[in-house]
């Protein structure tokens, strides 16, 4: 399957999806834009989420818009269209 963007929780069990943005950047040499989607509203979340090679970060509650305008300038930037 081809994707343009991955939607990734932060808080999944077992392995969460900072471990998981880690194993898929480095073992696998993902290039994928990944936008971590999570109800953790905390910054330092926000920061690790970062570090760990995810693009973006939205929180929950969704706005539409953020949502919106971020899966387009990330899906642009995937495409090479920006």
């Amino acid at each position: 399957n081809s994707y343009d963007t991955v939607l990734m929780d932060i808080q999944m069990p077992e392995m969460d999806g900072c471990e998981t943005t880690v194993l898929l950047r480095q073992e696998r040499n993902f290039k994928i834009p990944i936008i971590a989607f999570t109800a953790a509203a905390m910054k330092n979340d926000q920061e690790k989420a970062l570090e760990s090679g995810m693009n973006d970060y939205i929180c929950k509650p969704i706005n539409v818009e953020e949502l919106k305008e971020k899966l387009l300038y990330w899906v642009a930037q995937s495409k090479g269209i920006v």
